[in-house]
């Protein structure tokens, strides 16, 4: 297998300075935007976005939550805890239409070129664009940007972009991509997504170390102060350059946006409903069943919504670590779930809130719930010998019970699994051959987890398993997850309605072993290496969907985690001081075209 520092060592990345002469009259013709597949929804001389309100009127604050800390205004290296907002300093070459499945448009790009095999792509920038320090936005930023996140930044960078060859300046304010001999038609609309530093800023500066040094960016926002770990405010350039830009009319009419943060989530909704702060996404099914309570609530003063959405969900799910040897045998990874109760848990804790997911890709046309197909098969026969025949032969569903909390049957389904894997239950002790006993532990940072956990944790005992909670602090955390010093934890694959390059980064071979990535599970496995290579090059939306499923196919039957649940609903509640477009996205909540009602 091909780690992923061999990979790179592979890709070089040069930085040319070149004449836009020596180019070909016959290249393409530049255009406004890029669709992934199919064609783009607004024309060249778009104003702006369906979904906003081009007469939103600008001014007010906006408070928001956040839970843990932050030590960092960094959000790009593996060091510190970032704040919460830093994406409002950052503009990148395009902006994404909310509206429709993957369409970019130019935003410090004017336009863009990209021939039909998508082997490159150019930008012409516009040379109006500014940083907030009035300084110019220019190609050598951009190149700069690029050079900092795949050499010093997250080693999420190096994998995601690692198509890139080559990145060439053709003049001040025009950059040229080039990419790696592959059918990565993605890249080219995901180079445009980056947000571009500043080279001056940074130049003095060490990128690899987190910092609490007020950032620039050309964004719509500036830094404008922080209380250390406990808030970070934003304030709304008065100079912006794009706010006039159809991707930027009528969003970002906050004058004020602020993070305030909480170390408990508790105290944060109690907070919310004594107006501590505006706006809250819910998670939590209890919360939103039971804990909306209050004058403010029965006086309409807050508002709670449930909008239902188009967006794939993917996965949450207990996530195990098959570094472990505990957790490297597939079959042992079956077992365990059926000690997972969802449907008991859903009825007893949740008040019937939630869908059973099965699939990685699920609430989409993505998600594996038939059997595949002649055109799905084409893709998966050549790596018939690498898969589990249930791939071929079953549609996989997760461990079902009849949610009365009786799960004996489950109980000795699993205790089976783990029999003929050589686990042996000894006095109410699951033992391996060697007499080690089978016991693990939970790795979590928010406490209302453990009501979803400790069911869990009851019926592995049934089992002869020994497992517990370990609760730490978001710092202890997230370090732990980039060493891979885990057993098991609770975490989510989010999906996009056009999976691509990050497939890599979740799943994949060269990340098993990369600190920092993605691949928490620890993959390597050949066939979902060749599944994910596939659905990177799907060269349509059709094929898009049949290696979207066929990956989906490989991961589901080797039982890499144990599946939660999801809805296809956001769940949002916000004291009534907000105006909003009649038209919502479909595609995002959009609280960013929000404005305060005068």
């Amino acid at each position: 297998m091909i780690k992923g520092l061999q990979h790179f060592t592979r890709i070089t990345a040069s930085i040319v300075l070149i004449s836009f002469s020596t180019w070909s009259m016959a290249d393409p013709e530049y255009t406004h935007g890029i669709a992934m597949h199919g064609d783009l929804k607004y024309p060249a001389d778009f104003t702006h976005f369906d979904y906003v309100n081009p007469d939103a009127p600008k001014g007010g604050r906006v408070v928001q939550s956040s839970i843990g800390s932050f030590d960092s205004f960094n959000p790009f290296i593996v060091k510190g805890t970032p704040a919460d907002g830093l994406g409002l300093l950052y503009d990148s070459l395009t902006s994404k239409s909310d509206d429709e499945p993957f369409s970019v448009y130019g935003l410090l790009a004017k336009r863009i070129r990209l021939p039909d095999d998508r082997r490159w792509v150019e930008f012409e920038m516009r040379p109006e664009a500014r940083f907030s320090d009035g300084k110019p936005v220019t190609a050598e930023d951009v190149i700069n940007t690029f050079r900092l996140l795949r050499e010093k930044g997250s080693p999420f960078y190096r994998a995601y972009y690692a198509d890139i060859v080559d990145i060439q300046a053709l003049g001040p304010h025009r950059v040229r991509f080039e990419f790696a001999e592959t059918e990565n038609r993605e890249l080219a609309l995901i180079v445009g997504e980056v947000p571009i530093l500043p080279k001056h800023y940074w130049e003095t500066r060490d990128f690899e170390e987190s910092s609490l040094d007020i950032p620039i960016g050309s964004g719509p926002y500036i830094l404008s102060s922080y209380n250390p770990g406990r808030s970070v405010t934003y304030r709304r350039n008065p100079d912006y350059w794009g706010v006039n830009l159809p991707v930027r009319k009528g969003r970002y009419n906050f004058d004020e946006w602020v993070f305030d943060y909480y170390r408990d989530g508790t105290v944060a909704l109690e907070a919310f409903k004594a107006g501590q702060y505006d706006y809250r996404t819910e998670h939590s099914a209890k919360n939103w069943a039971t804990g909306y309570t209050g004058s403010a609530l029965n006086q309409g003063r807050i508002i709670m919504e449930q909008i239902e959405h188009q967006n794939p969900v993917g996965m949450q799910a207990f996530v195990m670590n098959t570094r472990r040897s505990l957790f490297s045998d597939p079959q042992v990874r079956h077992a365990l779930a059926h000690a997972f109760d969802f449907e008991w848990t859903n009825r007893a804790i949740f008040y019937d809130a939630y869908k059973r997911s099965h699939s990685f890709f699920s609430n989409s046309e993505m998600a594996a719930e038939a059997l595949p197909d002649d055109a799905e098969l084409a893709i998966l026969e050549p790596i018939r010998h690498l898969l589990p025949e249930q791939v071929f032969t079953e549609v996989y569903r997760a461990p079902q019970t009849d949610g009365d909390g009786n799960i004996r049957t489950q109980i000795r389904e699993g205790l089976h699994l783990l029999a003929d894997s050589g686990w042996t239950l000894e006095r109410g002790v699951l033992r391996n051959e060697q007499g080690q006993p089978f016991r693990f532990e939970i790795l979590i940072i928010q406490r209302d987890l453990e009501r979803l956990i400790a069911p869990f944790i009851r019926n592995l005992e049934r089992m002869g398993i020994q497992a517990q909670i370990r609760v730490v602090d978001i710092s202890q955390y997230i370090n732990r997850l980039r060493e891979y010093d885990f057993d098991m934890i609770i975490t989510s694959y989010g999906q996009s309605n056009s999976p691509g390059n990050e497939q890599r980064e979740y799943w994949h071979s060269s990340s098993a072993e990369r600190p920092g990535s993605r691949n928490l599970i620890g993959i390597r496995n050949p066939a979902v290496d060749h599944l994910v290579e596939q659905l990177i090059q799907a060269p349509d939306r059709e094929q898009l969907v049949l290696r979207a499923r066929a990956l989906d196919r490989a991961l589901q039957w080797h039982h890499y985690v144990i599946p939660h649940y999801h809805t296809n609903s956001y769940r949002i509640a916000y004291w009534d001081k907000f105006g909003i477009p009649e038209t919502r996205p479909k595609y995002a909540i959009g609280f960013d075209t929000w404005w305060i009602k005068r």
